[in-house]
């Protein structure tokens, strides 16, 4: 078994030092790994940046994370990725890591995403040049999500987004905005490698729980949605067939 603990939208700003350190520090009692899906900042600042990489730095178990939409704000994004990684932050934008659990193995792979909407109600790569650039985008990076999975071979593998891939856990959310809150794209990305789990953000008054098309689980781990510092996922890690010589 592999435990998940997650967490997006944290929203960290100058005056956050120490609020979820208590908290994290009880992590290697509860999980295996920590995701962080995105808007860890409040504005995208290199000063939140520094707060947030304090914060999530040090903590017994691998810390993995994508940026969000806020931590893009100020056009810090690759200070912001650097910094975290000197604090030994493993940050994602169209690839993946593996992490060692027990003598298994985690793969991680991971994208900001973008908005779009979803099957039926979606913005297509038409029209003018702004909304070609828009529609792109999420094709862009849903393909890189689906190409990093793909290349993942490890016993478990996590797609870790800010954006949802489904509409499951936007609901409470108000359907106007769903298109700024998602696309079907990633989570077609997800089904198509064998992912065991799905983890997003960014959607504050949607539900926790979600599933994509392919049945694969999909979890809001927005903090004003969880309530907490984090949550903790469990995964059963499924028995690999022998390969056969011939």
């Amino acid at each position: 078994m592999v435990r998940i603990a997650a967490v997006g939208d944290v929203h960290l700003g100058e005056d956050s030092a120490g609020m979820l350190r208590p908290a994290l520090d009880e992590l290697p009692d509860c999980a295996d790994v920590l995701l962080l899906a995105g808007d860890l900042t409040r504005h995208g600042t290199l000063d939140e940046a520094r707060v947030v990489a304090t914060e999530f730095a040090d903590l017994a178990v691998p810390v993995i994370a994508v940026l969000g939409n806020h931590d893009h704000h100020s056009d810090a994004q690759d200070e912001i990725t650097k910094l975290l990684i000197d604090h030994g932050i493993v940050v994602l934008e169209g690839d993946a890591t593996t992490v060692p659990v027990g003598g298994l193995t985690l793969g991680v792979a991971g994208t900001k995403g973008f908005g779009g909407g979803f099957a039926g109600k979606c913005a297509s790569v038409f029209g003018e040049r702004i909304m070609r650039e828009f529609a792109s985008h999420t094709v862009h990076l849903a393909d890189a999500l689906r190409e990093s999975l793909a290349g993942l071979d490890t016993d478990v593998k996590v797609a870790l987004t800010h954006y949802s891939p489904v509409s499951d856990t936007l609901h409470g959310e108000p359907r106007e905005i769903y298109p700024f809150l998602g696309s079907y794209l990633l989570g077609e990305a997800v089904d198509c490698c064998g992912a065991a789990l799905a983890v997003h953000g960014h959607a504050h008054a949607g539900s926790e729980r979600g599933t994509t098309p392919g049945g694969i689980r999909v979890r809001n781990v927005a903090q004003p949605v969880i309530r907490a510092a984090f949550a903790v996922y469990e995964l059963e890690v499924p028995v690999r067939e022998p390969s056969i010589v011939r």
